[in-house]
């Protein structure tokens, strides 16, 4: 079953992260509903070596199956920010057409350096792909 079904196979899908990603050494993320057919996820991954996944989506199933509205994922390691991953439009932007809107800001310059980010998506959960994109990161923090 997709855990973009229904609200709450996407709330058991994201309580039991830690239980899948043993990488995870702590979870903060918590659904909230907000409306008849609105829904927030926030809070923070936490892993080794103090590296930290800041997550926040907006959800809707008014058109039926769960989506994404829009997102940002923060990856954080200690106080510094490492790179961030946003769903906010750039059409003037040629170089992220290929999977607009979904991007990646990275440094150097990190606000204004996007690259595309072609593994996000607004119908499928996007946290797998995140978990793995920093557990391929960890040895070089912890």
């Amino acid at each position: 079953m997709s855990p973009f079904s229904s609200l709450r196979d996407y709330e058991r899908f994201v309580y039991t992260l830690q239980q899948r990603f043993s990488s995870i050494t702590r979870s903060t993320l918590v659904v909230i509903q907000r409306g008849r057919l609105y829904a927030e996820l926030k809070g923070e991954l936490a892993f080794a070596g103090d590296l930290r996944l800041v997550v926040y989506e907006r959800l809707t199933w008014e058109a039926g199956p769960l989506t994404i509205e829009g997102y940002s994922y923060e990856a954080w390691y200690g106080g510094k920010k490492l790179y961030w991953y946003d769903s906010q439009p750039h059409p003037r932007d040629p170089t992220l057409a290929s999977s607009h809107p979904h991007h990646k800001h990275v440094p150097p310059d990190i606000k204004r350096h996007r690259i595309p980010a072609p593994d996000l998506s607004f119908t499928e959960p996007n946290l797998p792909f995140l978990i793995q994109e920093l557990e391929s990161r960890l040895s070089a923090f912890v």
